[in-house]
């Protein structure tokens, strides 16, 4: 039997669960971040998903100012 690639999978996108724990901050936050436009995430199937590369954008953009 061969052996499984030990490499991890780099997800495209987060529920917003999901980009709490990489982006520590509250749920609220993040959906007003959306809602201003700042946030950029997409409805698939009825679940809001937020593209992985907004992570490092939002976190880059915070850097700046």
């Amino acid at each position: 039997m061969k052996a499984r690639s030990t490499q991890p999978i780099t997800p495209a996108g987060y529920s917003v669960d999901e980009f709490r724990r990489v982006v520590p901050i509250g749920r609220t936050s993040i959906y007003g971040l959306i809602k201003s436009g700042e946030l950029k995430s997409v409805l698939i199937c009825g679940r809001r998903i937020i593209p992985a590369s907004e992570a490092d954008r939002l976190l880059e953009k915070s850097i700046q100012h």
